[in-house]
């Protein structure tokens, strides 16, 4: 791989990992600027959409982002197609508004639309839908050789109905209409596994296996799960109302890790770990709370339920996380402020090696 030259090695690292077989060392995934930077390439664009939207300017932004990146331990060079995170939502009418760096639903279901619920109907002729399958496509045949291309960010289930309905106007839902949260979740679904297939079946022509935006590879059908939306629900509400559609997502795929994030999520860990199908967590602890050495309890009940993990960790407080998990099945992703600053954690990382 033209960017990456020790992918075998990287590979065989993610093999294990997914195995809970890496004895050694916990895979740690390191990026940092390269010394020396190319010039960026310059965006012309009339509008942030339209800077979105080019698929020739996604590929040469990053190629350069590539090119210019230092990858660490199990870091490796992708490009993971993307229009923000209400993406899936937009695949069923949702308006996107684009930002500099991310971009977001316009929620249009009414109270009515509630009330009169019919369903969902995927539109395959949507501008997003449609963008989407042509980035994907590609980047496939820019990568060959290169970086690997991953399925975009797919958000079904109560975090997509919260981009077409609104977080307040859901929230309401959760008490007046549990029977439209509960029906309209699984009526996504569909659109999920459809997604998801066309996107992978195009992402794996020229490569093994799949990856996404959480920068971990599986030889197979993998991706995450996840409900942000979960933060604003109890337990019970998240039994009645989540477990039953990721259940039916878990099923689909060949492995998980669920995205666990904020501190407020964390209420519904125990009911994560009980679920067999599902292979670990990630732990996002959020701007503005503690980093991660603060969470070594929870991070070992996590392992001692027989879970993988993934967490950010600053370069800081890596002695402490090498010192009190377990390095069977777990992952630390790490930004370096610079390219010696990320050998240097390499090598703390080699020395700790069993």
């Amino acid at each position: 791989m033209e960017y990456c030259e020790n992918w075998e090695q990287i590979r065989k690292k993610f093999l294990e990992y997914w195995a809970m077989e890496n004895h050694d060392r916990p895979l740690v995934s390191i990026r940092a600027p390269k010394d020396r930077q190319e010039i960026k390439p310059e965006s012309r664009h009339s509008s942030l959409k339209e800077r979105w939207m080019d698929t020739e300017y996604v590929l040469k932004s990053s190629n350069w982002e590539m090119r210019n990146t230092y990858y660490g331990g199990e870091a490796f060079p992708s490009l993971n197609p993307n229009l923000g995170p209400d993406y899936f939502a937009a695949c069923f009418g949702t308006k996107l508004e684009f930002g500099e760096d991310t971009s977001w639903s316009v929620p249009f279901l009414t109270d009515e639309d509630v009330e009169e619920y019919q369903g969902f109907m995927l539109c395959r002729q949507n501008e997003y839908y449609k963008k989407m399958l042509e980035i994907t496509q590609a980047a496939v045949e820019d990568g060959k050789g290169k970086y690997l291309v991953g399925v975009t960010d797919i958000h079904p289930g109560l975090d997509g109905l919260v981009s077409m309905r609104g977080p307040q106007e859901l929230c309401m839902d959760t008490l007046d209409q549990p029977e439209f949260i509960q029906k309209g979740a699984m009526d996504l679904l569909p659109g999920f596994r459809e997604i998801y297939e066309e996107l992978y079946t195009m992402t794996t022509k020229y490569q093994e296996g799949s990856t996404c935006w959480m920068g971990i590879w599986h030889p197979g059908r993998w991706y995450p799960t996840c409900c942000d939306f979960s933060c604003m629900i109890s337990t019970q509400m998240y039994e009645e109302l989540v477990v039953g559609e990721l259940l039916e997502e878990l099923d689909f795929l060949d492995a998980s890790i669920y995205h666990l994030d904020g501190p407020d999520a964390l209420k519904h860990l125990d009911r994560l770990l009980a679920i067999d199908k599902l292979k670990g967590i990630q732990w996002v602890y959020g701007a503005g709370q503690p980093t991660a050495s603060h969470w070594i309890p929870v991070l070992k009940k996590i392992q001692d339920a027989g879970k993988m993990i993934q967490i950010d960790v600053v370069p800081e407080e890596l002695d402490i996380m090498l010192e009190n998990l377990k390095p069977e099945g777990v992952m630390y992703t790490m930004n370096a402020r610079t390219e010696e600053e990320g050998r240097a954690l390499m090598k703390k990382v080699e020395r700790y090696k069993r």
